[in-house]
């Protein structure tokens, strides 16, 4: 797991070196050759190992230090820090990172083919899981962002038919369960998901004109049905109106006939041109 490294104030040591510089030219001054070139070497040898500890660590990025090898720990502060001499510091982002899938042609749970892409936000939260569980974590991130995406769109229909059942055209449902499906993939390598979403959906082209002409009759078929159920109400409106005013008194015949005529009127697609009986002329 991640652990803070070993670490001091960047300026301290830096001013450490300044009085190993100032103790060296005193040395070369004041003593004999010998031990003044001696004391020289060694004090050279000290600055040159604290020299190597110097690292610069910018907002929301770490460095995994490294001891010929072996993992030292993770400095996350920012600003200007001296870690372990002789050390690898690898630099790591923890900033918030959006990738973008390519559109994925696959076949949904009712084996039409669909072209389906998504966008994944995430970041790095375990530098040693990032830097060690895995070979390249963004790459890691990419592939199994892709193979989360293709699984995704085989578990639901593009569209649903029966109630209670989800379909991919359900963002929430669907996002949530990428982003959950997709955070048990990638936390192998130390890596958060803040938010997945589908940004692209459709059907595949060889089949896009069959399922729109499908969508358009069924879209047809529920407004047949919205209207008839509207027009059924308005006659038995009018019917139940007409009795309780007196207005004429109609048999069954008459009746069927007006339910008839009201139906034609209001279920046509065209403007119903009307016929007024004047009477009946005899000769």
């Amino acid at each position: 797991m991640e652990r803070r490294a070993f670490r001091v104030a960047g300026f301290a040591m830096l001013g450490v070196l300044v009085v190993i510089a100032v103790v060296i030219g005193v040395a070369l001054a004041t003593l004999e050759e010998g031990p003044a070139s001696l004391v020289a070497a060694v004090l050279a040898v000290v600055a040159a190992l604290i020299l190597t500890g110097f690292t610069v660590i910018n907002p929301n990025e770490a460095r995994v230090v490294q001891f010929f090898g072996r993992y030292v720990g993770t400095v996350t502060d920012a600003g200007f820090h001296w870690a372990v001499p002789l050390s690898t510091k690898r630099r790591i982002s923890r900033r918030v990172r959006n990738f973008e899938t390519d559109r994925l042609k696959v076949s949904d749970a009712d084996g039409n083919p669909v072209e389906i892409a998504a966008v994944v936000v995430w970041r790095v939260v375990d530098t040693f899981k990032a830097s060690f569980g895995v070979d390249d974590h963004i790459s890691y991130v990419a592939v199994q962002a892709e193979a989360a995406v293709r699984h995704l769109a085989t578990s639901y229909p593009y569209e649903s038919h029966d109630d209670g059942r989800a379909s991919l055209r359900e963002g929430n449902v669907v996002s949530e369960e990428l982003t959950a499906e997709l955070g048990e993939r990638i936390a192998l390598a130390g890596v958060e998901v803040l938010e997945s979403r589908i940004t692209h959906l459709a059907y595949a082209p060889e089949i896009a004109q069959a399922m729109l002409a499908r969508q358009q009759a069924s879209a047809i078929v529920g407004a047949r049905f919205k209207i008839v159920e509207g027009a059924v109400g308005m006659v038995q409106s009018a019917l139940e109106r007409l009795g309780q005013l007196q207005v004429v008194e109609l048999d069954e015949e008459r009746k069927a006939q007006m339910v008839a005529n009201l139906l034609v009127v209001l279920c046509g697609d065209r403007n119903v041109q009307p016929v007024v009986n004047t009477g009946t002329l005899y000769g």
